[in-house]
């Protein structure tokens, strides 16, 4: 083996151990100081607008960077006190019509259950008497019985656990949002005398490269978001379509339920419209419940469809990158990689395009001479 060769293999092992040390080591300190990250992401996406202020209006840095903290949460807050009237009004209508819904729908499956399951039973019951089994039968049934309510049990117990966690975890969120929102003040207060410490103390290729990065990020964040927000209004639009067509009462507020929760990653159409549609397909009300799970179906496939054309378009990205972006993140991540999954995807990309990628590659070909 050539001494080159050797050299080369040898920093490629470096480069290997590096990029994992340093992946953990983001980890770490990530999971310890995680809030003053996520101020800093959002302190970053608000300074145009503290910009603005202070250039435009002539304010203090430190008044813009509050005005523009103020102005978001508000916008924020009204978009959640809108979701939560909203949910208030979905429970009130649950809570005032459940009763009935449910006392139909038991009502339908004891009819069900009368003229169809019942004489077959019988049926069956009646042939396996004849050869000894009838007793096996009712042990099955009691042991069926037995298991269902034991499931029942386990399924009770574990919401009731995951809700105790969840109200004894609001203090700790209480208190992480509060850093949040104080770093974002902070952060965004000082955001130049921060740069420009930053600018003094690293190197000039890596200053360049920062800039680099910074402004591919802002176009594929916004790219990202343009995205999503074309297919929840395409998701939207199919859904009132489908709604209008089987003349379902209030089809354009729920259609803008359903796009709405499809940009959430645990939420989307499926939530909606598929309880809804077996309720109506149980409760006897078969054409629209059907209609409803075609409905879904429909929205699903041209989803499928779209999202990598709209996300690649909108990213500048190539398509096939982005299904397997999707799918990979899927099977990492569940849901969320739904998200998680481009979202890495990019990140990889702006470092191949600001040469990140190139230098790695000089490093290990020629290390430091070149």
């Amino acid at each position: 083996m050539k001494q080159t060769t050797g050299w080369m293999i040898l920093r490629f092992v470096i480069v290997i151990i590096a990029a994992f040390a340093l992946a953990w080591a983001i980890g770490k300190i990530f999971s310890y100081t995680y809030p003053f990250w996520i101020a800093a992401f959002f302190a970053w996406m608000l300074m145009p607008l503290t910009k603005w202020l202070h250039y435009k209006l002539r304010l203090p840095n430190g008044i813009a960077a509050l005005l523009g903290l103020l102005l978001t949460l508000s916008i924020v807050g009204g978009i959640v006190t809108g979701l939560i009237f909203l949910s208030i009004e979905i429970f009130n209508v649950i809570a005032e019509k459940g009763p009935a819904w449910m006392e139909s729908t038991f009502q339908q499956m004891q009819n069900f259950y009368n003229e169809n399951i019942l004489p077959f039973w019988e049926r069956v019951t009646g042939a396996a008497s004849g050869l000894g089994g009838q007793s096996s039968v009712d042990q099955g049934i009691a042991q069926l019985g037995s298991q269902l309510g034991s499931g029942l049990g386990s399924v009770a117990q574990t919401i009731a656990d995951a809700l105790t966690q969840l109200i004894l975890g609001i203090p700790t969120l209480l208190i992480v949002l509060l850093f949040i929102v104080l770093a974002i003040y902070f952060i965004g207060k000082d955001w130049n005398r921060y740069a420009g410490k930053m600018k003094l103390a690293l190197p000039p290729f890596i200053i360049e490269r920062l800039k680099a990065f910074y402004q591919a990020m802002w176009a594929r964040v916004f790219g990202y978001i343009r995205a999503q927000l074309i297919l929840m209004f395409i998701t939207g639009v199919i859904v009132l379509i489908g709604l209008l067509i089987m003349r379902v009462e209030g089809a354009y507020w729920l259609a803008a339920v359903v796009g709405v929760a499809e940009f959430l990653p645990y939420l989307g159409t499926g939530t909606i419209l598929i309880p809804w549609g077996v309720y109506l397909i149980i409760t006897g009300n078969f054409g629209l419940g059907l209609g409803l799970l075609i409905l879904y179906t429909v929205t699903m496939i041209v989803r499928q469809i779209i999202e990598p054309k709209v996300l690649s378009s909108s990213m500048n990205l190539n398509p096939l990158a982005v299904l397997v972006s999707l799918f990979a993140g899927l099977q990492m991540f569940g849901a969320v990689g739904l998200l998680a999954g481009p979202a890495i995807l990019v990140l990889f990309i702006i470092l191949w395009d600001i040469g990140v990628a190139k230098d790695i590659s000089r490093f290990i070909r020629y290390g430091f001479d070149k």
